[in-house]
């Protein structure tokens, strides 16, 4: 109530400076305004012919002008803003493929079987490139002895005599084939709705296998190289209790080159680009009891929250996010990029991309996946494990799938086209989600999975999840990789 009387008063003075007085009524509307009363009350006064108390229907039109005006320059500071992103954009950041404008899924039936084609025909096209592969129903038919063909895999099975049973089908038929010996532990590894390709001999109507052959990536074994580096981090979760701000605090202050030795100056000046790849916010509702670990409860807080610890990065770094299972969008992949809400609290040089989304960096072509699926892969093949993630990343591109097992622990949208196959090879494969880091070069490409700044919380201890948190790789101008720890716990 004081705070009110204050601002009346000061109304009334204003005018009274100009030799009028206002009405109750036109005092109020006026609140509105507190911040442009200087320049709103001489418009007023002025305007006016004579009246001795301003009154609410005096002052309306001028405040409808000037309501206009204000909108006005709001959108033209909004414009000027996207513009500013889309120019600092031209130069040196090409989105080469994000979901986020082209997702129509709507979930019917129709969709899941277009999902499906899709798949099936882009991982076909690339098996081709390797093997010879002719439909199911033609190798029924022609019943030659020696057989290639692609399939996707309908079902796995261990059969009575230790042999692996593998079903298979394609847009024409189904077919079954036997792996034996070394093939066994290959087969016992394959995932639902993985497209292979199998070489083998027909047996009454069944596969023979020697050979299972996945998409993969081709060998290059040559390091891109640049002149800049890049940092990769993920799963900050800010507004979690466990967020490790000491920790997050030291990384900045590294990059504006407050901490370290010479040589981490160097690595720091070099920097071009920060890649943070999911789980920017802790979120809501995410897990049972989630609120006992939150000290933001409301997402909007939370991008506040994140917004403000990321425009402590230098402004002459880009730095690129891409949403995980905590952030709020939806739950299935791929994921649109954060909405417009959200990302306008984040300053100018943050681009927001969808998961998965494929970039190019200067000549450096990025991968960017949060890794929901590396819990699928990590569950279904035993040697794997949360220790190494860079292991399971490797699988993912061998299959050249994102998240090769359909109906999994990562939920899928079954849009028409499939967004999830690596249709084009990164130089570099970036992944979060698990909390652990390991980096390794597959094939040419090299993988990264980059740690979390959340130390272990009470559901990660009931889960037995055990985190590696504030590790943080830089791909150095050289094309090697340097690790940096900001965590003395």
């Amino acid at each position: 109530m004081v705070i009110k009387d204050i601002e009346s008063k000061l109304i009334i003075t204003k005018f009274a400076m100009h030799g009028y007085n206002v009405h109750p009524s036109a005092i109020e509307l006026l609140k509105e305004f507190k911040n442009e009363l200087d320049e709103i009350i001489p418009k007023i006064c002025s305007a006016l012919n004579g009246s001795f108390i301003i009154s609410r229907e005096d002052i309306l039109p001028i405040l409808n002008e000037f309501k206009r005006k204000r909108r006005k320059e709001q959108f033209k500071k909004q414009f000027f803003v996207e513009k500013l992103k889309e120019e600092n954009l031209k130069d040196d950041i090409c989105i080469k493929k994000d979901s986020t404008v082209t997702s129509t899924c709507e979930g019917n039936v129709d969709y899941f079987i277009a999902y499906l084609n899709s798949r099936f025909e882009k991982l076909s096209k690339i098996l081709r490139q390797r093997l010879n592969g002719i439909s199911i129903s033609n190798i029924k038919k022609i019943r030659t002895e020696r057989v290639d063909v692609i399939g996707m895999v309908k079902d796995v099975r261990e059969t009575q005599n230790g042999n692996v049973l593998v079903e298979i089908e394609d847009n024409t038929d189904s077919i079954r084939f036997i792996a034996t010996g070394k093939l066994r532990d290959l087969a016992l590894e394959l995932m639902g709705d993985e497209v292979i390709g199998v070489s083998g001999v027909l047996r009454n109507n069944n596969i023979i296998a020697d050979r299972i052959i996945f998409p993969d990536v081709p060998l290059n074994g040559e390091k891109k190289r640049t002149n800049f580096s890049i940092v990769f981090i993920s799963d900050t979760h800010f507004g979690s209790k466990e967020f490790l701000e000491k920790e997050w605090d030291l990384f900045i202050k590294w990059l504006n080159f407050e901490v370290g030795n010479e040589k981490m100056r160097e690595i720091a000046e070099s920097v071009k680009y920060v890649v943070l790849a999911g789980d920017v916010v802790d979120g809501v509702g995410i897990y049972p009891n989630q609120e006992k670990d939150l000290k933001i409860l409301d997402v909007y807080g939370q991008y506040e929250e994140a917004a403000m610890q990321i425009d402590k990065i230098p402004k002459r770094i880009k730095v690129i996010v891409s949403p995980g299972n905590h952030d709020a969008v939806r739950q299935a992949e791929p994921q649109p990029a954060l909405l417009k809400e959200f990302s306008n609290l984040f300053s100018n040089n943050v681009v927001n991309v969808g998961n998965p989304s494929f970039l190019n960096l200067d000549g450096i072509k990025l991968l960017i996946y949060h890794g929901r699926s590396l819990d699928d892969v990590v569950t279904k093949i035993p040697r794997l494990s949360y220790a190494k993630p860079q292991e399971a990343m490797v699988e993912l591109l061998k299959r050249r799938h994102l998240a090769p097992m359909y109906g999994g622990r990562s939920p899928i949208a079954p849009e028409k086209e499939d967004y999830l196959v690596i249709e084009e090879i990164p130089d570099i494969f970036h992944c979060g989600h698990v909390h652990t880091y390991g980096t390794s070069f597959y094939r040419g490409v090299f993988l990264v999975n980059s740690s979390t700044w959340q130390a272990q919380t009470e559901f990660q201890k009931k889960v037995n999840l055990n985190p590696m948190p504030c590790n943080v790789a830089v791909y150095t101008p050289s094309g090697e990789v340097v690790r940096l720890k900001f965590y003395g716990g």
